[in-house]
């Protein structure tokens, strides 16, 4: 049985941008593997072009300082939880802020990143903690209708809390997300995938070596296999309504379309769109790459469309 599973096919226009893309990023390719990477990663992240009429506000929710991104008319009952990427070790509320706002901006909802601890200073679980209280903040606000949105490592740490806060859900002790969307989620720390091998010179960005740098950092000893740390591994049956997109031209390929067949395996209600040639979190490149805003409208649709329910 194969998961709900959407091909997007590469236009020529987004070809030619994203070789464009790629002669810049190749000096950089794998690099990242430590902190002193932080103010480079955020100024790439803070150059996402902002949506028109997002205002920004800094907060703390459930003892989690963060960004508020909101638009005009946003409902007061809902919000996004937007997880950040930067393999637990990288990435900031306030360098995400552009990029959750074009989520608050086409769904009317307004969306809280956290400033989750970062490894190594607080390496795993410190992240996981703050995502869930960073929720709990949002309840004791009066907020009933919440979508977890993240990508790459937050995209891992949103499936991670989807799953934990269905758990509580099944126990009565809390009430669970309205659904959930994961860019290029890194679902495996453990770093299994064969894509891993297989899509490394289309990778544009990452490495395997990044990768195990990253996850050494965030679990040190750990085991890369717990559910906490890799949703991959964890009960994905009856979890709320999921989407993930990710690109061929990733080596977290693997990790997004093994995560869709177990969840679907297990009875849980995940679809994945493959974009052919796109590279990790390309929904990002707004404005440059049309397949950047197609998936930007699809992924907005469906959060409205759950928010509604």
């Amino acid at each position: 049985m194969n998961p709900i599973r959407t091909e997007h096919e590469l236009s020529p226009k987004d070809a030619a941008a994203v070789e464009a893309i790629r002669q810049q990023s190749s000096p950089f390719k794998g690099t990242m593997t430590g902190p002193e990477a932080r103010p480079g990663y955020d100024a790439i992240i803070e150059a996402v072009p902002w949506a028109d009429a997002v205002s920004y506000e800094e907060a703390v929710l459930g003892g989690v300082s963060g960004m508020w991104c909101r638009a005009p008319s946003a409902r007061g009952d809902a919000a996004i939880l937007y997880l950040h990427g930067g393999g637990y070790m990288m990435g900031s509320a306030r360098a995400y802020r552009h990029f959750a706002g074009q989520f608050a901006a086409r769904t009317g909802v307004a969306a809280f990143v956290p400033d989750y601890p970062l490894a190594p200073e607080r390496p795993f679980p410190a992240a996981v903690d703050a995502a869930q209280a960073a929720w709990r903040g949002l309840v004791a606000q009066g907020v009933s209708a919440i979508a977890l949105v993240g990508d790459s490592a937050g995209g891992g740490l949103a499936l991670v809390t989807l799953a934990t806060l269905q758990a509580e859900t099944t126990a009565a002790r809390a009430s669970a997300p309205r659904c959930c969307v994961a860019m290029s989620p890194w679902t495996d720390l453990a770093l299994t995938g064969a894509s891993l091998e297989t899509r490394a010179d289309e990778e544009l960005y990452l490495s395997k070596a990044m990768l195990q740098a990253c996850a050494r950092h965030y679990l040190g000893a750990g085991d890369r296999h717990t559910p906490t740390a890799s949703p991959l591994y964890g009960a994905l049956g009856g979890l709320p309504p999921t989407q993930l997109h990710v690109g061929t031209s990733e080596v977290l390929l693997d990790d997004a379309l093994r995560y869709a067949e177990r969840a679907q395996v297990q009875g849980g209600n995940a679809e994945v769109h493959v974009w052919q040639g796109m590279p990790h979190v390309f929904p990002t490149s707004i404005g440059a790459l049309d397949a950047a805003e197609e998936a930007m409208t699809i992924m907005a649709g469906f959060v409205r469309k759950h928010m509604q329910s």
